[in-house]
């Protein structure tokens, strides 16, 4: 009997992390047919924090066009243009069509560190620059009767506790939520183009839980669905995202830290692709703008 119960376990648990994964696909039909930015700060964040989410949008039969936005090529070790290389194999590893769709900026302003805060005006301005409209980049002083507009349609990032309370992460939140303030000013009564969806961050002991922390996840979500209704039909639409990557999706993310990102395979971050809650549950949280 007992050989039955031990045998029984990891069948259970297999089933319901297929349930959970096959479940999470029918979680976002909001986010499909959309030109869609990642916005990190370091390569290797894709990999590490938005595994589950990259290969859910891309996926084909999305008809999604996703983009990676990364503020910095993490050149604090000075390994800078080989991170940038190693961003580009992450990518398309995780299904980006092509490299031309992953853009790495190495800038004096956004320095590599844990010490080292961004100017968050300074993130705003690079996304007012490569992603607001060209006439609303010339007329800042547009009248308030136009519609605003900007060149894609949701920008993914980090919340505002940046997941591991990583400074630069959290400038990328802050940073987005100026730009979409700069991008509504004066335009009261239209909906903002662009909407932000954050990843949310979690305590430490759920960091490490896997795929085990799914079911929780669904039932908190369901739970602060149930309180935001409202708001939710105002905001035009659902608030919340889960992705729950399968074990096959689950091995791709591992593959894009263990062949692409080499040079940052430290021991520890063993731990965390294995472990780590971020390489197989994702829950993205839109943002009221």
């Amino acid at each position: 009997m007992e050989y039955y119960t031990i045998l029984a376990i990891p069948i259970l648990i297999s089933t319901l992390w297929l349930f959970t994964a096959n479940l999470s696909r029918t979680s976002h039909p909001h986010l499909t047919n959309k030109l869609i930015v990642l916005l990190i700060a370091h390569p290797d964040d894709e990999a590490m924090f938005f595994s589950p989410t990259l290969l859910a949008l891309t996926a084909p039969d999305s008809g999604n066009h996703v983009k990676i936005l990364c503020l910095s090529n993490g050149n604090a070790d000075s390994l800078g243009k080989i991170r940038e290389k190693e961003l580009v194999a992450s990518g398309e590893t995780l299904g980006l069509r092509s490299r031309d769709d992953i853009l790495v900026l190495d800038c004096p302003d956004f320095i590599d560190g844990m010490k080292t805060i961004w100017d968050v005006e300074k993130v705003a301005d690079v996304l007012s620059q490569a992603f607001s409209s060209p006439q609303q980049q010339k007329h800042k002083d547009h009248m308030a009767a136009d519609a605003p507009k900007a060149t894609i349609d949701v920008l993914v990032t980090f919340d505002r506790f940046g997941v591991s309370h990583h400074p630069n992460h959290i400038a990328l939140y802050y940073g987005a939520k100026s730009w979409l303030n700069r991008l509504m000013e004066g335009k009261r009564g239209w909906r903002c183009p662009v909407e932000l969806h954050t990843l949310t961050s979690i305590s430490i002991v759920r960091k490490y839980l896997s795929f085990l922390d799914a079911p929780m996840t669904m039932a908190l979500g369901f739970l602060t669905g149930l309180k935001d209704s409202r708001r939710q039909e105002r905001a035009g639409g659902r608030r919340q995202a889960l992705f729950v990557s399968d074990l096959w999706q689950w091995r791709q993310g591992q593959k894009a830290m263990t062949r692409a990102h080499r040079s940052q395979m430290r021991w520890f971050r063993w731990g965390w692709i294995t472990f780590g809650r971020y390489m197989v549950v994702n829950d993205l949280k839109r943002q009221v703008t």
